[in-house]
C-alpha cells in the first residue's frame, strides 16, 4: 500500500517489531487484531499504532480491528519490498564479524550476504556462513563485478574511516555499522544504520540504577 505520508525514522524502527508481534500472532492462528492489542504488545498507545499505520495509508481496518494477514503482509512488503534480498558484502571476519555474518545468513531478513573481506592472511581463504573470505585488495574488483548493495562494517573505527569512502565509490547505498564510526556524518549521501552495543548496555545500567523501568 503506497505511503500517504513521509514516515518518520522512529516509525520506521517500529515496523520491526510490529512484524515480529504479527508472525507471532499468525502463528497462534489469530484473524485479527486491535490497535489497543497491538499497543499493549509495543509498549505505546492505541492511538500511536493507528497513527504509525497511517503513514502508510492506514491499510483500511481501523474500527473494527486489523487483518493479521493483511497486516502481516502490508508490512512485509514495507520491510522486504518483493523479496529479492539485497546482496551484502562484510568487511572484517573476526568474531564479531563471524556472529553477524552467520545472523545474516540465517535469518530471513531481506539479505543475502555474498563475500566476507578481511586484511588478516590466515582468515583469508576460508569459509565463514557460507561465503569465502577475500582479501581487501580484492574488494574493487569483486564490488565491480557482483554490485553489492549494503556493506556491513564489524571493523574498529579507524579502519571504517579508511573504507568507507572506498565502498560509497564502488556503490555501496547501505551501511549496517558495528564500527562506532559514525559514518553517516562523512557519507550523508547513503543509508546507515548504527549499532553501538556498548550504548545498549550502558542504557541498561542506567535503567537499572535508576530505577527505570
Amino acid at each position: 500500500m503506497p505511503a500517504q505520508n513521509r514516515a518518520s525514522l522512529p516509525v520506521i524502527k517500529r515496523l520491526p517489531k510490529y512484524y515480529r508481534y504479527l508472525v507471532n500472532l499468525s502463528a497462534e492462528g489469530r484473524e485479527k487484531v486491535s490497535s489497543s492489542e497491538l499497543a499493549h504488545m509495543m509498549g505505546t498507545t492505541a492511538s500511536q499504532v493507528r497513527q504509525d499505520f497511517n503513514c502508510f495509508g492506514g491499510f483500511g481496518q481501523q474500527g473494527i480491528g486489523y487483518k493479521v494477514d493483511v497486516l502481516l503482509d502490508e508490512i512485509g512488503h514495507l520491510l522486504f519490498g518483493n523479496g529479492e534480498r539485497l546482496p551484502t558484502i562484510l568487511i572484517g571476519a573476526g568474531r564479531l564479524g563471524r556472529a553477524v555474518s552467520s545472523f545474516i545468513a540465517r535469518d530471513t531478513n531481506g539479505y543475502r550476504l555474498i563475500a566476507a573481506f578481511d586484511v588478516d592472511p590466515d582468515l583469508v581463504g576460508k569459509e565463514m556462513s557460507g561465503v569465502t573470505i577475500r582479501p581487501l585488495t580484492e574488494l574493487e574488483s569483486f564490488c565491480q563485478q557482483n554490485k553489492p548493495v549494503v556493506a556491513v562494517l564489524c571493523v574498529p573505527r579507524q579502519s571504517a574511516v579508511e573504507v568507507s569512502s572506498e565502498l560509497v565509490r564502488l556503490g555501496i547505498k547501505g551501511f549496517w555499522n558495528f564500527s562506532h564510526y559514525d559514518l553517516s556524518v562523512e557519507h550523508p549521501e547513503v543509508t546507515v544504520e548504527n549499532v553501538h552495543l556498548g550504548d545498549s548496555l550502558m542504557s541498561l545500567g542506567y535503567r537499572l540504577r535508576n530505577g527505570d523501568v
